[in-house]
C-alpha cells in the first residue's frame, strides 16, 4: 500500500512536469511568433525607407542626367552651327575661286580671239598686197606687150608667149615667198597651240603616282607565330607556297614575314590568306587550302570592284564585264614600278582633256586611253606583246574600230590615222615620262639604249644606228653598196636574234633596217 501511494505520487509529479513543459513550449511558440512578426515588420519598414531613399536618389540622378543631356545638346547644336558656317565660308571661297578661274579663261579666250582677228587682218592685207601685185603685173604685161611689139616687131602670139613666160616666173617667185611665209607662221602657231593644249591637259590631270615592288611584308603579332607558319617539318609553309606559287621568306626580321613573287596576283592572294590565317590562329594544311580559296574569291571581287571604279572615274560607260575585270587586274600590274591602272586612268584623263581642247571625240579618246594597256592584264599568261594582246581583246569584246586603232598605234607599231590615236600616243608618253612616274634610273635607261646601238653597229655593212622611242625601236642605216635588199631583211633578223639573246627588256623592240641609194652631182 505504501508502494502504491509512492507510485501514484510519482505519476502525478511526472504529469505535472509534462504539463509545465507543454505550457512552456506553448509560451515559447507564442513568443517566437511575436518576435518573428516584429522582426519582419522591422525589415519591411527598413525596406520601405531604403526604397524611398533609392527613389529619391534616382530622381536626383535623373535630374542631373537631364541637365547634362541638355548641356551636351546645346554644345552639339553650337558645334553643328559652327560647322555649317565653316562649310558655307568654304563654299563661298570655292565659288569665288571658280569665278576667278572663269574670268581668267574668258580673258584668255578674248586674247585668243584678238590674236585670230589680227591674223585674219594680216591675211586680208596679204591678199590685198597680192591683188595689187597682180594688177601691177597685168599693167606691166600690157606695157611690155606694147613695147615688145614696137621694138621687136614680133607677132602678137610670139610676144604674148614671151611675156607670159616672164610674168609666170615672177609670179611663181612671189607666190613661193608668200606661201613659205604663211607656212612658217602656221607652223609656229601650231607648235604654240600644241604646247598650250598639253600644258592645260597636264594641269587638269591629278592622278597619284603609285609604285610597287615584287615583295609584300605581313606583320606578325609575335615571333612565335613564325614557328606556327612553318609547321611541323615545314609542312605549313610548303602547303602555302605550293597553293599560291610564292616564296615565303622567314628570316631574322622581328614580327614580319616577306612574300616574294613576280606575279602580283599570286602575291596578293598569299598576303590575304596569310593575314586571315594569322587572325584565325588555326594553321594547318587543310585550313591553309580553305583560306587560300577564300582569298582568291575575295580578290576576284576586289578586282571587279576596282575595274568598275576605274571605268566610273574615267567616265567610260558600257564596258564589257570581262574588260572591267581585266581593268581591275591592272591594279596589281606594274610597268617599271608604275601602277598600270593608275597610268591608264591618267592617260584617259589627259587624252580626254586634249580632245576637248581640239574639238575631237572626247569619248573615243577617253575609252582608248583607259584600254590602251589592257593587254598587260594577260601578257603574263599569253604569248605576244601587250599591244597585240590588247588589240585582240578589244576586237573580241567588240570595241569600235577607232578605239582598236588607237590601242594598236599607241607605241607606233602602226602609223596613227586619227586625231584620237595621236592624242592617246601623246598622253601615254606624257604619263610615262612624268618625273617620279617610273622607277627606271637614267643610268639604266642610257645603258639599255647604248647596248641596243652597240649590237646594231657590230654587224658589217651598218653605217649608223639609232635607238628611239625609249628603246622600243632601233633604226639602222646601212651602206647600200654593201647591203642589198635581201641582205637587209637577213640583217634585221640577225639583229633581232642577238637582242633576244643578250638583253632583258619589257615588251618588244622593233628593228627597222633602212637602205637608200643617193645620186649626188655638183654643178660648177
Amino acid at each position: 500500500m505504501t508502494l502504491g501511494f509512492i507510485y501514484n505520487k510519482e505519476v502525478k509529479n511526472i504529469e505535472y512536469c509534462a504539463l509545465i513543459a507543454a505550457i512552456t513550449a506553448l509560451v515559447s511558440l507564442i513568443a517566437g511568433y511575436g518576435l518573428r512578426k516584429y522582426i519582419a515588420e522591422s525589415k519591411i519598414t527598413s525596406a520601405e525607407k531604403a526604397a524611398a531613399a533609392l527613389l529619391e536618389e534616382a530622381r536626383r540622378e535623373a535630374e542631373a542626367k537631364k541637365r547634362e543631356l541638355l548641356l551636351e545638346a546645346k554644345e552639339e547644336a553650337h558645334r553643328i552651327r559652327n560647322e555649317v558656317e565653316r562649310e558655307s565660308r568654304e563654299r563661298r571661297n570655292e565659288l569665288q575661286r571658280l569665278e576667278r578661274r572663269l574670268m581668267q579663261k574668258e580673258e584668255s579666250l578674248d586674247r585668243k580671239l584678238e590674236s585670230l582677228e589680227r591674223k585674219e587682218a594680216s591675211l586680208q592685207r596679204q591678199e590685198e598686197t597680192v591683188r595689187k601685185l597682180r594688177e601691177e603685173l597685168e599693167e606691166l604685161c600690157r606695157q611690155q606687150k606694147i613695147e615688145l611689139e614696137r621694138i621687136s616687131g614680133l607677132t602678137a602670139e610670139e610676144a604674148k608667149a614671151l611675156l607670159l613666160k616672164s610674168v609666170e616666173e615672177e609670179v611663181k617667185q612671189e607666190a613661193v615667198m608668200i606661201i613659205k611665209q604663211a607656212e612658217m607662221e602656221a607652223r609656229e602657231e601650231a607648235e604654240k597651240r600644241a604646247r598650250e593644249i598639253v600644258i592645260h591637259a597636264i594641269q587638269q590631270c591629278a592622278v597619284d603616282c603609285v609604285t610597287e615592288s615584287t615583295v609584300s611584308v605581313v606583320s606578325l603579332p609575335n615571333d612565335d607565330m613564325k614557328g606556327r607558319i612553318i609547321g611541323r617539318e615545314g609542312r605549313n609553309i610548303r602547303a602555302l607556297e605550293t597553293l599560291t606559287g610564292v616564296d615565303l621568306i622567314i628570316d631574322d626580321t622581328p614580327e614580319a614575314v616577306v612574300i616574294s613573287c613576280f606575279d602580283p596576283i599570286r602575291r596578293e592572294v598569299a598576303r590575304i590568306a596569310l593575314e586571315k590565317l594569322i587572325l584565325d590562329g588555326r594553321i594547318h594544311p587543310a585550313r591553309i587550302e580553305e583560306m587560300v580559296e577564300r582569298a582568291r574569291r575575295e580578290l576576284d571581287q576586289k578586282i571587279r570592284e576596282e575595274g568598275e571604279r576605274a571605268a566610273f572615274e574615267a567616265g567610260v560607260p558600257d564596258l564589257h564585264p570581262e574588260l572591267i575585270r581585266l581593268l581591275g587586274k591592272l591594279k596589281y600590274r606594274t610597268s617599271y614600278g608604275q601602277n598600270v591602272l593608275k597610268h591608264s586612268l591618267e592617260v584617259a584623263f589627259l587624252a580626254g582633256a586634249m580632245a576637248a581642247e581640239l574639238g575631237a571625240k572626247v569619248h573615243v579618246a577617253k575609252r582608248a586611253g583607259l584600254l590602251h594597256d589592257i593587254g598587260k592584264a594577260v601578257d603574263l599568261e599569253a604569248e605576244g606583246s601587250h599591244v597585240v594582246l590588247g588589240v585582240e581583246l578589244a576586237r573580241k569584246y567588240r570595241e569600235s574600230p577607232e578605239v582598236i586603232h588607237a590601242i594598236e598605234a599607241h607605241h607606233g607599231d602602226v602609223e596613227p590615222r586619227t586625231v584620237e590615236a595621236f592624242l592617246v600616243q601623246a598622253a601615254d608618253a606624257i604619263s610615262a615620262a612624268r618625273p617620279g612616274a617610273r622607277q627606271e634610273t637614267l643610268e639604266a635607261y642610257l645603258k639599255r639604249l647604248e647596248k641596243l646601238e652597240e649590237i646594231a653597229d657590230s654587224f658589217p655593212g651598218v653605217e649608223k644606228s639609232y635607238a628611239i622611242q625609249a628603246g622600243r625601236e632601233v633604226r639602222i642605216l646601212v651602206k647600200p653598196d654593201k647591203i642589198d635588199d635581201a641582205a637587209a631583211v637577213h640583217l634585221a633578223r640577225e639583229i633581232v636574234k642577238r637582242i633576244e639573246k643578250e638583253m632583258v627588256y619589257p615588251g618588244q623592240i622593233k628593228v627597222v633596217v633602212i637602205r637608200e641609194t643617193r645620186a649626188v652631182a655638183y654643178a660648177k
